[in-house]
């Protein structure tokens, strides 16, 4: 079982604000913050950390579990009004399973952030 994730970050601020807008239609607040790190979760505990660095290169595939479809499409939508590129719109993907429903954005620094939920419709 993780405990904890995170990827290195070009700009803390801009990206703080980011994901305090993708990540809240899945219930995710900012928890816990450092001069140039920044914890998110839902609370009590941060579980996805941002830190100020040299951008993961590769970037990195981020999926966090939405509890449903519409979670899924609220991610998508607020992710792209905080400056996130679409990378795979809401809808399903069954070359996954026959309930993988899920949505992909870009991070403002390239690394690609996803919400899916594994429920029937």
């Amino acid at each position: 079982m993780i405990d904890h994730s995170g990827v290195s970050v070009s700009d803390v601020a801009k990206s703080k604000v980011f994901y305090r807008t993708a990540l809240a239609p899945l219930g995710y607040t900012l928890l816990m913050e450092f001069e140039q790190f920044a914890g998110f979760g839902v609370a009590p505990k941060p579980d996805f950390w941002i830190g100020q660095g040299k951008p993961n290169v590769p970037p990195i595939h981020i999926a966090f579990r939405a509890e449903s479809r519409a979670q899924v499409d609220a991610f998508y939508e607020a992710a792209r009004s905080a400056g996130g590129s679409d990378n795979g719109a809401p809808g399903p993907r069954p070359q996954y399973h026959p309930h993988y429903y899920g949505a992909f954005v870009l991070d403002p620094d390239g690394h690609n952030i996803e919400a899916v939920c594994h429920t029937p419709q």
